[in-house]
């Protein structure tokens, strides 16, 4: 045991930390008894219906599984707190940024995009980077990816683009003919395909990439005047890529790559850590700006 991970050794630290053991119960808090044999008739007779412990291990293990999600499947997260650094009230009255000193508790989650629950973290794709603040006026979600753009502008075309990623119904195979006909006559996915296919297409793990809220959105101050506004989360431990082989290599002998690091680092006391960016345009420099602010497949910079 002693050459084993943070990770791989959780439960037995789990065990350790514990002072006494729990109570085990039924899902609505009855004490278990005996969990090593169901109730019969008999040492060789049929399953009795009053079992309500057996009934309710059944029922909990038939829904245990929630279905999967569409997209960002794959994916780990954790718990940490957002610290104002610097003054912005001139442009937001938003509870996390009151002053400078503020801690607000958060919960961020890391994900893949296109694979299912079960796919490698080192898959080439991009990564989602989606923040949740859990501030005095309610929760702030601040969703986003790992890269400033996003291969799409118009949301209809949403699906289609997400059709791509999955498996060909006929074959039930990835089919990369599905991905590059959608590319080639989409010319807007030129800058996010040329992001993707770089050493950025596979970051290291989820502690060495920056997050972006990718959209631009609006802040208002106390005094109810408004700017745009983007939000962007740099990455405090630099970033770094794996290169294409290395990838590979790691889809096939640890899939979970991304999540036993970020898990061991949290463990070992080497917490990640970013800061958090915002970039601001008035509405009359919007108007004036070179293209559209709210085109989701360029960086305004």
């Amino acid at each position: 045991m002693a050459d084993r991970d943070t990770a791989a050794n959780q439960l037995e630290e789990f065990k350790r930390t514990q002072w006494s053991p729990d109570t085990l119960t039924t899902g609505i808090g009855s004490p278990v008894g005996d969990k090593n044999a169901s109730m019969t008739v008999g040492p060789r007779g049929p399953l009795l219906m009053q079992d309500f412990v057996y009934t309710d291990e059944m029922a909990h293990f038939n829904r245990e599984r929630i279905p999967e999600r569409v997209v960002h499947a794959k994916g780990g997260g954790a718990h940490g707190y957002f610290e104002c650094t610097h003054d912005v009230t001139r442009y937001t009255k938003l509870k996390p940024f009151e002053f400078v000193g503020k801690k607000t508790p958060l919960f961020v989650r890391f994900s893949t995009v296109g694979g299912e629950s079960g796919s490698a973290d080192t898959a080439r794709d991009p990564r989602g980077f989606a923040v949740k603040m859990y501030t005095e006026d309610g929760n702030w979600d601040l969703v986003g990816n790992n890269t400033p753009i996003f291969f799409i502008r118009d949301p209809l075309l949403f699906p289609s683009f997400i059709h791509t990623q999955k498996r060909n119904p006929q074959t039930h195979l990835k089919d990369p003919d599905m991905f590059w006909d959608f590319i080639s006559l989409r010319p807007e996915t030129t800058h996010q395909v040329s992001i993707l296919f770089s050493d950025r297409g596979t970051p290291d793990g989820f502690r060495h990439m920056n997050g972006y809220g990718s959209h631009t959105f609006k802040l208002v101050n106390k005094n109810n005047q408004p700017v745009y506004c983007k939000f962007h989360w740099k990455t405090d431990q630099g970033i770094r890529n794996l290169s294409a082989e290395k990838a590979a290599q790691l889809a096939g002998s640890e899939p979970d790559y991304a999540i036993r690091d970020l898990y061991n680092a949290i463990a070992e006391g080497n917490y990640p850590s970013w800061s958090l960016k915002i970039q601001v345009m008035t509405f009359e420099e919007a108007e004036k700006f070179r293209w559209n602010p709210f085109d989701l497949t360029k960086a305004s910079k």
